[in-house]
């Protein structure tokens, strides 16, 4: 009886068969808050209107390997000032991964304020990078004395900086991030994937700043599905970074896609502003339900979520799911978020269905 060959898993590094992939959790049935997703489709018509043109592409060949016609109309929707860079991504992960894997080397640190975005670490140690994260304070603004100490201490290549930050929903004070700039040794890349919902930018510092990239995606305004993220700074870098990127990463339904909606930009905007008044109501609307208790409180944000504390998170988590509310308990990430949950603005019916879910489960 022969025996099966064993599956080489000693040809894989230790360090990835030590790590977990990204989780996605199932959301079927839910009414999902938990991935800051618009909660918006495209309206009927024009979503009928995208499928038209989508179907005159031409799938049997490749995309452009250099896209200039739809860059150069990136460049003028998101306010690029003349003579940076643009690089296109799969997303803003790609385009993370692409900054560290150009700098990454035996002795290079990543430095990041945290509580942040998950990604920044987890592909920093794929990319075989040390990663250093910095505290925040407890109101979730960046301790800046510590930070200006690590930078002189860890002399990182790549500083990452959300705007407004991944999980707390704030944003940083611009003071602070230009002192940053001052001061870091390397890159410092500032992340504005929650533009549609903060409306400030860094993008028109770019000149004056050789060391600033604006990195940011279309997927929090409604395009999460078609995966486009764009990194904008010193076309002396985007150069650098351009030369690891692989050939075709955005395909040509993407690009079609973006394409035929920047002439519908309106609607787009439209849901964001709708987004944000929902926001502002609904942690209006906790406030006012939660004045009485010590165990509840709810932070401001500049995104389209915000955080929420409860106490007993996991319960809590647990009780919103049970009624259909899928969120995300994030009350382990960090000391900083003990008894969080991060909720996603939906649209009216569904924050009215979570307020319900919450004030009989809490």
């Amino acid at each position: 009886m022969s025996v099966a060959p064993a599956v080489p898993l000693g040809a894989i590094r230790q360090d990835i068969r030590d790590q977990h992939a990204y989780p996605v959790v199932a959301a079927d049935g839910l009414i999902k808050l938990d991935l800051m997703e618009n909660p918006y489709p495209l309206p009927t018509e024009l979503a009928r209107a995208l499928g038209q043109h989508l179907g005159t592409l031409a799938l049997n060949r490749y995309p452009p390997g250099e896209p200039a016609a739809f860059k150069r109309r990136l460049a003028a929707q998101a306010g690029l000032p003349p003579g940076s860079g643009l690089l296109l991504g799969n997303g803003s992960d790609e385009l993370i991964h692409l900054v560290i894997q150009a700098c990454a080397g035996p002795e290079t640190t990543v430095l990041s304020p945290w509580p942040g975005f998950s990604m920044y670490r987890l592909i920093a140690a794929q990319d075989r990078c040390r990663f250093v994260s910095v505290d925040l304070r407890p109101d979730f603004s960046l301790d800046l004395p510590a930070f200006l100490s690590a930078l002189q201490v860890h002399r990182p290549a790549v500083v990452f900086l959300a705007y407004p930050n991944n999980p707390t929903g704030n944003s940083f004070d611009r003071a602070a991030i230009d002192a940053i700039l001052d001061a870091a040794p390397g890159i410092v890349v500032v992340d504005e994937a929650y533009l549609p919902f903060a409306r400030q930018t860094w993008i028109g510092e770019l000149p004056r700043r050789p060391n600033l990239l604006v990195l940011r995606t279309l997927s929090k305004l409604g395009l999460a599905g078609v995966r486009l993220g764009y990194l904008c700074g010193a076309p002396e870098l985007i150069h650098e970074f351009d030369k690891i990127r692989p050939p075709f990463n955005v395909n040509s339904l993407t690009l079609g896609a973006v394409d035929f909606l920047f002439d519908h930009i309106a609607v787009l905007d439209q849901q964001a502003a709708a987004i944000r008044a929902s926001r502002a109501a609904l942690i209006a609307r906790l406030r006012q339900w939660a004045a009485n208790r010590s165990d509840v409180t709810v932070f401001d944000s500049d995104a389209n979520f915000f955080l929420l504390r409860v106490g007993d998170a996991p319960r809590v988590f647990a009780a919103l799911r049970q009624q259909g509310i899928l969120v995300k308990d994030v009350s382990a990430a960090h000391p900083l978020l003990q008894g969080c949950l991060r909720i996603t603005v939906g649209t009216e019916n569904e924050n009215a269905l979570f307020f319900q879910a919450l004030a009989s489960g809490i």
